[in-house]
């Protein structure tokens, strides 16, 4: 079993909660907007980190994340990109790697809106994730991170954790 830390749309600004609330997970992945390479260093020191750069990232960010994740963990295959649509009308890039890659799970952010969505209507059906945004920049309300379980094949916990408001 594995546990995983949902991050996305930091902006530049880490909350002090998020070392509470992923103390336990065995990795983090931040999908994307990190803000700061210092950013980006301070949750790999403390968990292991996977991170996709997002549209705001610089090159120094570029340089140390990928644009896109394909990885396998518990038995379930997932892809990791900044900037995914929502389901089903993905754009074509999108649309091209979720048939190339034909990941279980689907992780994205960029909309700062969180939503956990069963897409059936493509093939394989996969499960469409955005853990919203932990940072103070962007429309958003509330800042929000997940934490999601795996076990054998299969999520077997997803939690939202509401770190307050923006």
């Amino acid at each position: 079993m594995k546990t995983i830390g949902l991050i996305s749309d930091t902006h530049s600004y880490l909350d002090p909660q998020i070392f509470t609330h992923f103390k336990a997970v065995d990795e983090i992945w931040h999908i994307g907007d990190i803000g700061t390479v210092e950013l980006l260093a301070e949750l790999q020191a403390f968990k292991p980190t996977k991170a996709v750069w997002g549209n705001i990232d610089n090159e120094d960010i570029r340089h140390e994340t990928e644009e896109i994740i394909s990885y396998n963990l518990e038995g379930l295959k997932f892809l990791l990109i900044h900037i995914g649509g929502l389901p089903p009308k993905y754009n074509s890039i999108i649309k091209k790697l979720l048939k190339e890659y034909k990941p279980d799970v689907f992780l994205c952010g960029h909309s700062h809106i969180l939503r956990v969505i069963k897409d059936k209507e493509i093939e394989p059906p996969v499960v469409y994730i955005n853990p919203g945004a932990a940072g103070h920049h962007g429309f958003h309300h509330t800042r929000t991170i997940m934490r999601m379980y795996l076990d054998n094949g299969k999520i077997t916990n997803l939690e939202v954790i509401e770190l307050g408001p923006k």
